[in-house]
């Protein structure tokens, strides 16, 4: 292990070891000035954003690294023999100053990132991977952990305690622990290589998407386009300095309206294009060697831990446990979503005959057609839906079924660090007062921030000596922006968008577990969505949507008329959102069953892929392999199936509230505890069992898709 004197110098991403204690002094005095090392002195202990700088970080992770190794060498040389407190449960509790410094470095390089930061990430990613390593392949510490193991069923411990240990063990054996000397070298040099095209990969994908703009600059270009997404595209050519112009990008609140309302079919295959090409441009932010290398040293990292292939090794843990089962689920919804999505096309075919066009549908075409045949079918239009679709009202909307359900509170915070204005933070406490959490909300797209919406956690919930020490949340998107005056107007998807993410927030926010390691979302990947996505059951229930759907400028609640067409048009378009979904959680599995550690050409494997489906020429996956970032920047690798796994759960379980009611206090109390409270506290089948009292039928998800 490390002495505790070893200073770390960063230089163009390697890292330098000088065993002189010379700069001890300096190091030390840096650390007292550094806000990330300190307690955070701050409200309910968020942390302290203003004071917080990008010189920071690479102090704060080398001091937090050095700290968390001293912690593990008094693990593994403690002279007493192996219990379950002082190594498991010591293991746990270790290494908290470098979680505080890496939640935050993390979720601000997801949030709002600056060329410095980006800088550090790459740094950084080879460094933090070895220090995991270390700990992992420590023989020492393996051997005091694996002792304890051995001794389970003698052991009088809770099932938490009991899943913990088994955590414990599992996660050194499918870290190396067991490797021979030559393979544990091998095994590294693939880690720190992964966690550098890790990064890379993502940082590709936000410079290849910022790198682009259409700007228009004639008002016939604009035809078909509603008053208020003109109005945003002009304000965002004017934030850009371009005057008496309209600019498009690729961030989805910008270029999906344009996709679904333009005329103008070349700009919409100009755009459309340049989404489905992001990282595929053979420039200096192409992602195709890197996608290609990694399912490589993934599939070389798995043969070394003797697994077949890398899905097999990351499926071990999950509730599938082998690719045949999920091909077999994905198949099953397959069939009949790609049979929908065929006729769909007939469908916008004709759409297209009868307004006198003579060209075969082409996927820069759909978004425009479907909502033309939307309109025919149902007299639904996006934009009539808009104005009842105000997101501070979605907001406390979602915070209402939280109460009804739960009890909890949501009290906004003013005087609080945030990291920019439009950012905000919230109080959640219990229906007697007690402090729950701190859930931060920050909802429009910016340069600096990665696409799509995700939660995450500044702080854990977790117990220590006793005291309950409670979470702080963030929920993340990258929803429509106020434009022209008016509040920020959502679509209704992206109001489903918000209830998911935070249905991720509730089970940070709820934990009620010991260990850090088990708690909040600290779940296999497969279960995970189970709390996110059946909040969108009470995003789209009727009663609950006249609750917070109310026009921004009446308050009036949207009309039973347009609830109606809501409904009716609520099955519309499920082949090509269900096939555009599927085709990438194929594309992720064939990825990584493949057998043999070598590459292939990035864009000849993910045709052969989509050729071997069948996939219609009309749709392409929802992420192409050049910009997937769940599987190849992510945590989703061989799991980006979890979506359509965990929604066979989640219609099953929102079938207990129907089988009573929406709000039924003895149901939601046991989703609560058996689910959102407990964690990663026992397997998940025996929780869901518990809370449902029987296995999850597909039934329910096929008809809410409308496939069955």
């Amino acid at each position: 292990m490390r002495n505790a004197c070893v200073i770390f110098v960063l230089c163009l991403g390697v890292l330098a070891m000088t065993t002189s204690c010379t700069r001890t002094s300096e190091k030390e005095e840096a650390a007292v000035d550094n806000p990330l090392l300190a307690e955070f002195d701050t409200p309910f202990g968020v942390p302290p954003f203003e004071q917080i700088k990008d010189e920071h970080y690479r102090p704060a992770f080398q001091e937090a690294m050095a700290r968390h190794n001293q912690e593990i060498d008094a693990i593994a040389n403690n002279p007493e023999g192996p219990t379950f407190e002082n190594t498991v449960a010591a293991l746990a509790e270790s290494g908290l100053l470098l979680e505080q410094v890496s939640n935050l470095f993390d979720n601000m390089s997801g949030a709002h990132i600056t060329d410095e930061m980006k800088l550090i990430e790459e740094e950084l990613a080879p460094v933090r991977t070895k220090h995991g390593l270390d700990i992992n392949l420590n023989p020492g510490l393996f051997q005091r952990v694996k002792d304890v193991y051995e001794q389970k069923d003698s052991l009088d411990l809770t099932r938490e305690q009991s899943m913990l240990l088994d955590k414990t063990y599992k996660n050194f054996v499918r870290g190396g622990a067991n490797l021979s000397e030559d393979k544990k070298a091998r095994f590294r040099e693939i880690n720190e290589e992964l966690s550098l095209l890790s990064v890379k990969f993502g940082q590709n994908v936000l410079n290849d998407t910022n790198a682009f703009e259409m700007l228009l600059d004639s008002e016939d270009d604009l035809a078909g386009l509603p008053q208020s997404l003109v109005t945003g595209y002009a304000e965002a050519a004017q934030s850009k300095g371009h005057e008496g112009k309209w600019r498009i990008t690729l961030h989805k609140p910008s270029f999906i309206p344009f996709l679904i309302y333009s005329e103008q079919r070349d700009l919409r295959e100009k755009v459309f294009t340049a989404f489905a090409n992001v990282g595929n441009n053979d420039n200096e932010f192409d992602n195709k060697a890197i996608a290609s290398k990694t399912a490589a040293l993934r599939m070389e990292r798995a043969n070394l831990l003797g697994y077949k292939t890398h899905a097999a090794f990351i499926l071990e843990d999950n509730m599938a446990k082998e690719a045949g089962n999920v091909y077999d689920l994905l198949m099953q919804v397959w069939k009949p979503a790609l049979a929908r999505a065929k006729q769909e096309v007939k469908d916008m075919q004709a759409m297209i005959a009868t307004e006198g066009g003579d060209f075969k549908l082409q996927p820069w075409d759909w978004w425009h057609y479907a909502e033309k045949v939307k309109m025919a079918k149902y007299d639904l239009d996006d934009q009539a839906i808009r104005p009842y679709f105000k997101l501070e009202n979605v907001r406390a909307g979602m915070f209402d079924v939280a109460n009804k359900l739960f009890g909890i509170t949501f009290t906004e915070i003013a005087d609080i660090p945030r990291y920019l204005d439009e950012v905000q933070a919230f109080e959640v406490k219990e229906a007697d007062g007690t402090h729950v959490g701190v859930l931060y909300t920050d909802y429009y797209p910016r340069e600096s921030k990665r696409g799509g919406a995700w939660m995450n956690a500044y702080r854990k919930q977790y117990k220590q000596n006793g005291t309950d020490i409670r979470p702080v949340i963030a929920n993340h998107g990258n929803f429509s922006k106020p434009t022209g005056g008016q509040p920020a107007l959502i679509s209704y998807d992206e109001a489903l968008t918000m209830f998911h993410e935070f249905g991720h927030a509730l089970h940070g926010l709820l934990s009620d577990c010991t260990y850090r390691p088990l708690s909040g979302t600290s779940v296999p990947r497969d279960f995970v969505e189970l709390p996110s996505q059946i909040m969108e059951h009470w995003a789209s229930h009727p009663d609950v949507i006249k609750s917070y759907a109310l026009h921004y400028e009446t308050g009036e609640p949207i009309p039973d008329e347009l609830l109606e067409k809501i409904k009716n048009a609520g099955h519309f378009n499920q082949g090509f959102a269900t096939v555009e979904y599927l085709a990438s959680c194929f594309l992720d599995m064939d990825w990584h069953v493949l057998s043999e550690p070598k590459e292939h050409e990035t864009g000849a494997f993910e045709k052969a892929s989509m050729d071997k489906l069948g996939l219609i020429t009309e749709i392409i996956p929802r992420w192409r392999s050049t910009y997937f970032q769940h599987i190849f920047s992510g945590a989703y690798s061989s799991g980006y199936y979890s979506y359509i796994w965990a929604e066979v759960l989640d219609s099953d379980a929102f079938e207990a509230f129907k089988e009573t009611s929406l709000f039924d206090q003895e149901t939601a109390a046991s989703l609560r505890k058996n689910i959102l409270a407990a964690g990663g506290t026992d397997d998940p089948m025996a929780m869901y069992l518990r809370f449902r009292g029987a296995e999850p039928k597909i039934d329910p998800l096929l008809k809410k898709r409308g496939l069955k």
